[in-house]
């Protein structure tokens, strides 16, 4: 991994945001919806190569029950070299700090279809399991 990565916290623009999206493929979103989805956000991460944004996650959710990882995206010259997991790392050490102490925390995300190991890597498990059933989506066309 370049040693010119820098980690900031909720520093992303809606403009790098739409970017960064747009570099993956991403459904496009309106600049309202960009907007409130990262004023919205408990915290994002964004990873610069120089004043680049090159990787991003952000945390959603309650801050104490559950939180989710959302949008966790690396654009492609930049994928295979670490800046996911850095970013990863990042959003689950956030979380830590969010919750009380002794007690427990859920951290949810949903993945891209075949990017499930590199999860598993950082612990998550995937669903169904013999005590979970399988998440489920429902996209709502407004």
């Amino acid at each position: 991994m370049n040693s010119q990565i820098n980690i900031l916290i909720d520093k992303i623009s809606v403009k790098e945001y739409l970017e960064i999206r747009s570099k993956v493929k991403w459904k496009v979103l309106s600049q309202t919806q960009a907007q409130k989805a990262l004023s919205n956000s408990i915290y994002t991460v964004g990873a610069y190569d120089g004043d680049r944004l090159i990787g991003m996650g952000r945390i959603v959710g309650d801050g104490a029950v559950i939180c989710y990882i959302q949008d966790l995206i690396v654009i492609p010259e930049y994928q295979k070299q670490g800046v996911g997991s850095l970013v990863l790392s990042t959003l689950i050490d956030l979380v830590k700090k969010l919750g009380e102490e002794e007690t427990d925390m859920m951290l949810c995300l949903m993945c891209a279809k075949g990017r499930e190991h590199f999860y598993e890597k950082h612990g998550f498990i995937a669903r169904p399991t013999d005590g979970l059933g399988p998440g489920m989506i429902q996209y709502l066309k407004l």
